[in-house]
């Protein structure tokens, strides 16, 4: 059949919203504004897609956040990207979404994201050396083996195949001092009142007087724990899940530890990637930042 395109008099009617007529069939009806937009969007009872198109960002968000509600996927499309955008469904492996009431209730499957629906997932509880044990990945509280004092080798001087998780070193304590947190301020520009002022510092809530720079005490914790010679590690690629949580003021010391967290062989590399736990702390082994530093090392 021809496409067809119907007009209502009554945006009421109940058969436009109840009804879903598959083909080449469209209804239009007019809204006086957005909110009787969205309360006409609604009365479909759940709908899989919509479409929003202006370009007016107020609009937008407006429209889309009253019938979000209503739909599992919302397409916004403006002048930037009508001409390019290819429609509904080109995000589905990655989004998640899928049509509520009237359209099925579920979600749509695409990608990894399908597999998983069809295996089993398990809750484990235990003490952390058993977590560790059953899940292959360090968790904080398990025990550490400190290969420098147990075999007299860092863990950097560890290939993938001998390297294994819970393996750590420990640092010895190093002082920061107020010379050394102004000339990092100095050679970095960041000047920030914290670093430069003490009388701003003391006045903040957050700090005992000026501070040292997180990112200072992060390059001090690489020096720390890095082995520098040639060896099995290849690069640091990144760290993740970092966080500030106790202030360092100058007459404080840091310490890290470094515990191997996760290790994970590349099937066709000669290298594989391991994330490591670190753990700054300060004399008195309150803890002043978290985060895991990942590596390339060799297998």
């Amino acid at each position: 059949m021809s496409p067809v395109v119907l007009s209502w008099a009554n945006v009421d009617s109940e058969a436009v919203h109840s009804l879903e007529a598959f083909g080449p069939v469209s209804s239009v009806i007019g809204y006086s504004d957005l909110d009787d937009a969205v309360r006409l969007a609604a009365r479909g009872g759940g709908s899989l897609v919509a479409s929003v198109c202006t370009n007016d960002p107020a609009v937008a968000r407006e429209l889309v956040t009253g019938i979000a509600a209503h739909h599992g996927r919302v397409l916004m499309l403006n002048r930037e990207d009508a001409r390019s955008s290819t429609g509904h469904g080109s995000p589905v492996p990655h989004l998640v979404h899928g049509g509520p009431g009237r359209a099925g209730g579920g979600e749509e499957l695409g990608g990894i994201r399908s597999v998983m629906h069809h295996m089993q997932r398990t809750a484990i509880q235990g003490s952390p050396n058993m977590l560790t044990a059953v899940t292959g990945v360090w968790h904080t509280g398990a025990d550490r083996n400190f290969t420098v004092e147990t075999e007299g080798a860092h863990p950097f001087r560890k290939s993938l195949a001998t390297l294994r998780i819970g393996d750590a070193v420990r640092s010895e304590l190093r002082q920061v001092t107020l010379d050394d947190i102004t000339a990092f301020a100095n050679s970095t520009g960041d000047t920030f009142y914290a670093h430069t002022n003490q009388e701003a510092a003391e006045a903040n809530p957050f700090f005992p007087g000026i501070v040292a720079h997180g990112y200072l005490l992060l390059s001090w914790a690489a020096g720390l724990f890095v082995e520098p010679a040639p060896g099995p590690v290849l690069a640091n690629y990144g760290l993740e899940n970092l966080r500030f949580i106790t202030p360092v003021a100058a007459g404080d010391s840091i310490r890290v530890t470094l515990t191997a967290k996760k290790i994970t062989p590349r099937e066709t590399d000669e290298y594989g990637e391991v994330a490591w736990d670190a753990v700054l702390t300060n004399q008195n082994d309150e803890i002043v930042a978290t985060y895991d530093v990942l590596t390339l090392v060799e297998k």
